[in-house]
């Protein structure tokens, strides 16, 4: 049992609950945004949708868990049953993120080859990099943290990769203001996904972590999480919105 303040016990709860509606409104948004943009850019909003409501759906279950896993202030993180599940967030991130990567394929409308080319680099790529931080997350010892950090490093680097310098390559076809915008949109995912290496490091050690790496674990992938999936989505739309208007729809609504 890991014994946390009530100050922090609330933190956490709190900030579970706060990603659960942040994910739950992000959905209904991008759901009911469809008629904003032209059809070929609705399965790129599909997608967004798709991945917030996986992601809410999981943070239902790791809020549940973290409730149920408490015993008035102290939580039980042991990895037997009854206690706190960290690995709902990894399922959530092996489904969440190869389609937050084929929003943005999917939002650019490329060429059919050029799409097809990305995503079979993207996915994989990106399934990779979260099966290989999972062994690092749930074990004790530092060298193997260490080790399975570095190497889920490796496709994390191979991805920004393909994003700056082959999906670079796209840009200077689409409307004026989008390329500036996937630009900032790449920059999101960057800054984004840094929390995540951050919030990994704070939770390294060896034996059981400390109230506050726990703390400071759960908080700083919750709000990476709202950034990189919300915020995320919502720039999506911006860029459909701004293609359709480039293309001649109007701005009815």
């Amino acid at each position: 049992m890991l014994t946390l303040t009530a100050n922090q016990w609330n933190l956490v709860y709190n900030v579970f609950s706060f990603g659960l509606v942040s994910m739950l409104a992000c959905t209904i948004y991008t759901l009911v945004s469809q008629a904003r943009v032209l059809p070929k850019y609705r399965n790129a909003l599909v997608m967004s949708s798709m991945v917030t409501f996986i992601a809410g759906y999981h943070y239902w279950r790791i809020f549940n868990s973290f409730s149920e896993s408490s015993e008035g202030m102290a939580v039980k993180v042991s990895g037997d049953q009854g206690a706190f599940n960290e690995a709902y967030r990894y399922v959530d991130w092996l489904l969440t993120v190869p389609l937050l990567l084929v929003e943005v394929i999917a939002v650019l409308a490329l060429a059919k080859e050029v799409s097809k080319s990305l995503i079979m680099r993207l996915v994989p790529a990106s399934a990779a990099m979260i099966a290989l931080g999972y062994p690092g997350e749930i074990s004790n010892d530092q060298n193997t943290q260490i080790l399975y950090g570095v190497l889920s490093t490796l496709p994390f680097l191979y991805i920004l990769y393909v994003l700056f310098v082959e999906l670079g390559k796209s840009l200077d076809r689409q409307p004026e203001g989008v390329a500036a915008t996937v630009g900032r949109l790449r920059l999101l995912l960057i800054a984004t996904w840094g929390v995540y290496p951050v919030s990994y490091i704070l939770g390294m050690g060896e034996g059981m972590a400390s109230a506050d790496q726990f703390v400071g674990v759960q908080v700083g992938y919750t709000i990476a999480d709202v950034l990189a999936k919300c915020v995320f989505g919502l720039t999506i739309l911006k860029i459909a919105r701004m293609k359709s208007m480039a293309e001649g729809m109007k701005d009815d609504h």
